[in-house]
C-alpha cells in the first residue's frame, strides 16, 4: 500500500546529512538514482512517521532500494489539503501540479477559489472525509496533508495513492520549517530552485537576527486573546515563540518547555502578561479597540490596551498564514519593525482603530 506509515525503519539507523541542517524532523539523503527523506515522529521520540524513496519518472525503477512508500518525481497531479503547500508549490513554479484540494472553504488564495468554482481544480470535500469519488476521478500521483497523532486518514489509504505527510507544522524552530521547503522541491521536481529559496531566507533570517542582538528593542510581547474562554499562547519552545525572541521580543512564557500552544484561561494569561509592552492579534474581526473590547469585556485591563499598543492581523486580507511558514524571515521583518515603531513598514499587522 503506497501510503504505509508507522514503524517502517525502527530497526534502521537514521542518520542526516548535510542537505538539511535546520530541520529537525526531515532527513533527506540523495544517492544517484532516489532520495531517501525520512519524517520522523513529532510525537514519539526516535520513531519514524513515514519513509519515502523518491525515484524520477522517467527512470526506470531501481532494484534493490530502501524500505518505504515509493514516489516518483516530479508530482504531475497532487490533491493538496492545505493552502500553506498550495501558496509554497506556487512559489516554487509548480502550480501546475495542483489538480484538486480538500476543505475549498479554508482556502484564500483567489486564483485557487476562482478554480475550484469554475471546477478547473478538483474539489475533494472535507480533509475528514474525502470525497472518494472524486479522489478516484483525478487520480492523483500524491496526496500532501499535514499529520496529526495517531492520524487514520481513512479510505484514501486504501487507493494505492502515496500519502505526504507534511509534518513541517511541528518544527520547533522558523529556520526549521522553512527548510522543508527542500522536500517540496525534491517532490515537485524543483530541487535547485527550492535549495536556493531556503538559503536566501536563510542569509536573510539571520542578517536580521544578528542586527536584532545589537541595535533591536525589547518589548514584552502578549499575542492572540480569549476565545470560548480559553487562550491559547506559544509554547516556550515553539518557533513562534522562538519568532518573536529572535526579533528581540520578551516572551512571557518562555520558561515553559512546551513545543505546542499553552491552553490558559483569562486570569491566568493576566496574571502573567498584564504589563506587556505590545499585544498581538490574529483576527478576521478585531479592527478596533471597541472591538477587542466588545469581544471580551475584561480585554481593557492590559497595559498595551491601556496605551494603544494592540496590533492586529486581519487574516482574511494578508493570507498570513500561507505566507510565513516558508518566509520566517518576513515575519522576523514585520516583528522588528513592529517592535522597533517603524510601523509604516508593516505588511501584515496593522495598529487598533481609536
Amino acid at each position: 500500500m503506497a501510503a504505509c506509515r508507522g514503524n517502517l525503519a525502527e530497526n534502521q539507523a537514521v542518520s542526516n546529512d548535510s542537505v538539511i541542517t535546520q530541520a529537525q524532523l526531515l532527513v533527506m539523503e540523495r544517492a544517484d538514482d532516489y532520495t531517501l527523506v525520512t519524517i520522523l515522529d513529532p510525537w514519539k521520540s526516535g520513531g519514524v512517521l513515514h519513509r519515502y524513496v523518491l525515484v524520477p519518472a522517467e527512470s526506470q525503477l531501481p532494484t534493490n532500494l530502501p524500505e518505504g512508500t515509493v514516489v516518483r518525481t516530479p508530482l504531475r497531479s497532487a490533491l493538496v489539503y492545505s493552502g500553506v503547500h498550495t501558496a509554497m508549490m506556487r512559489e516554487l513554479g509548480a502550480v501546475d501540479a495542483l489538480k484538486g484540494v480538500c476543505d475549498a472553504q479554508f482556502f484564500t488564495d483567489p486564483e485557487v477559489q476562482e478554480a475550484v468554482k469554475a471546477g478547473r481544480l478538483a474539489d475533494c470535500g472535507s480533509s475528514m472525509a474525502p470525497t472518494i469519488e472524486r479522489v478516484i476521478e483525478m487520480q492523483p500521483d500524491g496526496i500532501l496533508l499535514s499529520p496529526y497523532q495517531d492520524a487514520a486518514y481513512g479510505q484514501i489509504t486504501t487507493l494505492d495513492i502515496p500519502i505526504i505527510e507534511c509534518a513541517d507544522y511541528m518544527e520547533t524552530t522558523p529556520l526549521g520549517r522553512a527548510e522543508w521547503v527542500k522536500f517540496y522541491g525534491e517532490l515537485l521536481g524543483q530541487r535547485d530552485r527550492a535549495d536556493s529559496l531556503y538559503a536566501a531566507v536563510e542569509k536573510a533570517y539571520n542578517e536580521l537576527k544578528g542586527k536584532v542582538a545589537q541595535t533591536g528593542a525589547h518589548p514584552k510581547v502578549l499575542t492572540e486573546m480569549v476565545i470560548s474562554g480559553v487562550w491559547n499562547v506559544p509554547g516556550g519552545n515553539s518557533y513562534m515563540a522562538r519568532l518573536i525572541q529572535d526579533a528581540g521580543g520578551i516572551h512571557p512564557w518562555a520558561d515553559n518547555k512546551s513545543t505546542g500552544s499553552l491552553n490558559l484561561d483569562f486570569n491566568q494569561v493576566l496574571a502573567e502578561a498584564h504589563d506587556a509592552d505590545v499585544w498581538l492579534i490574529k483576527s478576521f474581526n478585531i479592527h478596533t479597540y471597541a472591538d477587542l473590547k466588545g469581544a471580551y469585556s475584561l480585554n481593557d485591563q492590559f497595559v498595551a490596551y491601556k496605551q494603544h499598543k494592540v496590533y492586529a492581523c486581519d487574516t482574511n486580507v494578508t493570507r498570513f498564514y500561507e505566507r510565513f511558514p516558508f518566509h520566517p524571515d518576513i515575519l522576523l521583518m514585520e516583528y522588528y519593525n513592529l517592535f522597533n515603531g517603524n510601523l509604516d513598514k508593516l505588511i501584515f499587522f496593522k495598529p487598533l482603530a481609536q
